[in-house]
């Protein structure tokens, strides 16, 4: 086309789309200068003034024109424009939704979680704060709406959750489930297999164990560096300090607290036990959060006496309701069943009992913690079941006589871990495992034999025992689930502490026709979630569980 025929073209109105723009402009006016055009058009997005000259030939294939009035071609795919609408309705979404964060995640949020979640967390520029609701509160959900929130609005982007190391997968999981976001676990496994990196700078969003990164230098040193735009702690209580007079003691992970509070712009905080009747330790927690608000427990006290403690909530059970105003715990009936011991039961437990109480004597004396310790675990066990004290004894003497070959002698273990209840289940077993097996408070070779024959006496007793006496407990136990389950159709739960009570409890209640499943610290986090998908699926059934059962699921 010529210059002539083009202008004809462009009249008023006209929509024009090519390289020379970085919008559809509409024309405003177009004329001839010599062999060449001035358009003059305004963008139909930004309303930008758009003035150019063009050649006749820019016409020929690099332009669309599109007469006013005239209807767009409709060809596209429909499937794409309605993607990319719905991509584009997201990324505004939270402009006008003001709970945006709820509507797509796996969640219904219990009136208490959005109070804290939109009326305190949310409303801070910079969120420093500690939720401390009563234990099933929901703190892992107030945290995901959080997370959701910040990220939806562009304000973090780099997220690091400290948490015990027996809480890191319940942590991981329930956020990819419930809230689609997926995080790391970072442990001594994943650093391994990223030799030459860092695993902090590589993964953006991370949850790892507080006494993993506060214990080890190599891996506090690897942090040192990294800044995070959000940081959680679960059971930040953990991280404590004591005053004695102007002397503060801080222990490792209140300084790893220190540490964190220095490196990241947010950080929230989640414990269900903030007070340990020490206000000037509750001070110093809070401090990780503003170092200048409470220089000390008696302002602490002060503020909290009238109210204004702006940088933390705390809500009881008792307090919480549904969005009907029913509350949200139904209430709990408590029964203690008692028993009595059969005759060959008490002479097995009377006779553990002493050879414990004697070594207990003798390593109190010689100040001893790791044998008490052992001491301990194992009268723990003669309280948990027969089978458990039976295979504790047999392990336990084949040690010692595997020392006595040996010509060796152990009463020491080592370093004591600092918070038993900080360890995964199965650290756990292995722990008391080793020190009930191996320790003993023996001094000479001949002591060590006189031990290993007692042992072989408590063995036989509790070998009789077993063989000839239906367990009293167990028989108990057996009535009350009949009473529950028998003709019911309801699922039971049975918390023990050792394994292999778990053995003997599954053992006995499968010879009974119950239908039993079982989560312990020896499963990986997915047979765990198996067994708890096989347990309310199937009714009626038993659930034999470990503490695990509370380490990345939550019944």
């Amino acid at each position: 086309m010529n210059t002539h025929e083009i202008l004809g073209q462009l009249i008023e109105g006209t929509i024009l789309e090519g390289p020379h723009w970085t919008e559809p402009v509409k024309v405003l006016t177009a004329k001839g200068r010599g062999n060449r055009i001035e358009v003059q058009a305004v963008g139909l997005i930004t309303k930008r003034l758009w003035n150019k000259l063009l050649r006749a030939e820019d016409f020929d294939g690099a332009i669309t024109v599109t007469q006013a009035g005239e209807l767009a071609a409709l060809d596209g795919n429909p499937t794409h424009f309605r993607l990319a609408a719905e991509a584009h309705r997201i990324r505004l979404a939270y402009q006008y939704d003001p709970h945006f964060a709820v509507s797509v995640s796996q969640v219904d949020p219990l009136p208490h979680q959005m109070d804290a979640v939109y009326s305190h967390l949310l409303t801070q520029p910079r969120i420093r704060f500690l939720i401390a609701d009563d234990p099933g509160a929901g703190k892992t959900i107030m945290a995901g709406l959080t997370i959701k929130e910040e990220k939806f609005r562009g304000l973090v982007e780099r997220i690091l959750i400290v948490t015990p190391a027996n809480l890191t997968d319940q942590w991981r999981r329930e956020l990819h489930d419930k809230f689609g976001e997926t995080f790391t676990v970072i442990n001594r496994v994943t650093v391994g297999s990223s030799y030459g990196r860092n695993v902090w700078d590589d993964n953006p969003q991370c949850v790892t164990s507080i006494d993993f990164v506060a214990r080890q230098d190599d891996i506090l040193n690897m942090l040192r560096d990294v800044h995070w735009d959000l940081v959680i702690v679960d059971e930040a209580h953990k991280m404590a300090a004591y005053r004695y007079g102007q002397k503060v003691n801080k222990t490792q992970r209140y300084e790893f607290g220190e540490f964190l509070r220095d490196r990241t712009d947010h950080m929230l905080f989640l414990t269900a036990t903030p007070h340990k009747g020490d206000p000037d330790n509750f001070a110093l927690l809070l401090q990780l959060l503003d170092q200048d608000l409470y220089v000390n427990g008696q302002i602490l006290a002060e503020a909290s006496a009238h109210d204004e403690n702006r940088i933390m909530i705390r809500r009881l059970k008792e307090d919480m309701k549904k969005f009907d105003g029913s509350p949200c715990f139904p209430p709990r009936h408590v029964q203690t069943l008692s028993y009595k011991l059969s005759p060959d039961e008490l002479r097995l437990y009377d006779a553990v009992t002493e050879y414990v109480q004697q070594n207990f004597q003798r390593a109190e004396a010689a100040e001893n913690r790791n044998v008490g310790l052992a001491l301990t675990v194992l009268q723990r066990r003669l309280a948990s079941s027969v089978a458990a004290i039976r295979l504790s004894l047999e392990r336990r003497r084949k040690r010692l006589r595997d020392l006595q070959k040996l010509g060796k002698l152990r009463q020491e273990y080592g370093e004591l871990p600092e918070d038993m209840d900080d360890l995964t289940e199965a650290e756990r077993w292995k722990f008391e495992d080793d020190i009930v097996e191996r320790l003993s408070m023996a001094e000479n070779m001949a002591e060590l034999e006189a031990e290993i024959e007692e042992l072989d006496r408590l063995v036989q007793l509790a070998r009789h025992t077993e063989r000839n006496v239906t367990e009293t407990k167990f028989e108990e136990l057996r009535s009350v689930i009949s009473g529950h389950i028998s003709g019911r159709d309801e699922r039971l739960l049975i918390f023990t502490e050792h394994k292999d009570t778990l053995d003997f409890l599954v053992g006995r209640l499968t010879n009974l026709g119950f239908h039993c499943c079982t989560i312990h610290g020896g499963m990986s986090l997915e047979k765990r979630i198996d067994a708890e998908r096989e347990f309310f699926e199937r009714k009626p059934s038993v659930l034999v569980a470990t503490e695990a059962a509370g380490e990345g699921i939550n019944l």
